[in-house]
């Protein structure tokens, strides 16, 4: 009996400390944090003081951010970044009309974090907010502040997307200091962007597309109970050149599913192409709601009639190597019966290499192609629209 009462007694005390240790954070945290401060090593004093210096309003969410850190991060981030990226995302939440409604599970998760993948750790929350608080100040709706963001993150980071880049998981200021980055780059400079002013962020992506070679990473935005696809060139939301691949991802192969990031632990591990062996960056199979997107984009295009797709290239001149640095961004005009009835703009360098301009026309039709040359001199191809998709590739030096 002595023995029951004992172990009674240790358990109550232990549950006591406990409860002191984290005051005024959800009990379903409480093992959780345990078990984050066992695994921070020699950081644990650090991790405590986060826990215990956060404010009463903001300890759920520290509770939440540490909850499920990745060890890297438990054994050597400070209580004072911890401190200041929590505190800068609650005032984020406050002055935005968008953030203040946030539910907690997509605020914790989407907002709070410091990081989407294994990139270096950073401390850009402050910086972004200083850069991109004055540009959304005067929207009103997230669709608005999004897309404001959207439109001006290329001038205000200066950053473009190259294959020259050091690294393809590159933090903030590392592809700032470049100049450049990957794909995977470019989305996280535009998740912690939309993050700096409260707007729910991740990462998405697939290992390697269904129907061709190749990886691509982009972003997800959530607005008003859902998610939508963007990346750093914007095409508007749910709208872009992968939405093609993506939608035939192939549901029974992993490596062809897309993926979603997530802060909690999830179904999934994040596939990191350059480093299938890190687990710790979580995600969800969204695989099915891009087959959605593009079953309806399709039906789109179907009830345009008897049409084909015609995709247009551009390059330096016919010697160069089709790399990235020899595309050329250039305005191409569409006519039909000598009438315009149609424009769009090559990929230049800086976009990804699958994002190609492309057109809808009838089969069987001609139509013509007109640019400027390099010397500024209007050059016209004519094409005839064949019964299936076709690939234009264009020189700016004939």
């Amino acid at each position: 009996m002595k023995e029951i009462i004992t172990i009674l007694l240790c358990t109550l005390v232990l549950w006591s400390c406990s409860e002191s240790k984290f005051e005024g954070i959800d009990t379903q945290y409480h093992t959780l944090l345990e078990n984050a401060i066992n695994k921070a090593g020699d950081n644990k004093v650090e991790i405590e003081k986060a826990i215990s210096d956060a404010s009463k309003e903001q300890k759920n969410g520290m509770a939440y951010l540490i909850s499920y850190m990745p060890e890297r991060d438990l054994k050597s981030l400070s209580a004072a970044y911890l401190i200041n990226n929590v505190e800068l995302a609650y005032k984020a939440k406050a002055e935005f009309p968008w953030a203040q409604n946030l539910p907690d599970s997509i605020f914790y998760n989407d907002v709070l974090p410091y990081a989407l993948m294994n990139e270096r750790r950073d401390d850009w929350r402050q910086d972004f907010y200083n850069r991109f608080a004055p540009i959304v100040k005067d929207c009103k709706t997230i669709n608005e502040a999004i897309k404001v963001v959207n439109d001006t993150i290329i001038d205000v980071v200066k950053v473009k997307y190259s294959t020259e880049r050091e690294k393809p998981d590159q933090s903030p200021y590392e592809s700032i200091d470049q100049g450049l980055a990957s794909c995977s780059g470019l989305s996280v400079l535009l998740a912690d962007a939309f993050r700096a002013v409260g707007i729910p962020a991740r990462l998405a992506g697939t290992p390697n597309w269904t129907l061709k070679q190749g990886n691509h990473n982009w972003n997800e935005v959530w607005v008003n109970g859902r998610w939508y696809f963007t990346e750093y060139y914007p095409s508007g939301l749910d709208q872009g050149w992968f939405l093609a691949d993506a939608g035939v991802a192939d549901v029974n192969k992993p490596e062809n599913w897309i993926y979603a990031s997530s802060w909690k632990p999830a179904t999934h591990a994040f596939p990191l192409v350059w480093d299938y062996d890190i687990k710790y960056v979580h995600a969800h199979n969204v695989t099915d709601r891009y087959i959605g997107l593009w079953k309806a984009e399709e039906a789109k295009r179907a009830s345009q009639g008897n049409k084909i797709t015609v995709r247009v290239k551009m390059f330096k001149n016919k010697e160069c190597t089709l790399i990235s640095d020899n595309r050329v961004e250039t305005q191409i005009t569409l006519s039909k019966d000598n009438e315009i009835i149609d424009n769009g703009t090559t990929a230049g360098p800086t976009k990804d290499m699958n994002d190609i301009l492309e057109f809808y026309l009838e089969k069987g039709k001609k139509y013509t192609l007109t640019y400027m040359d390099s010397k500024g001199i209007p050059f016209s191809k004519d094409i005839i629209a064949e019964d299936k998709a076709m690939d234009i590739t264009l020189y700016k030096t004939i």
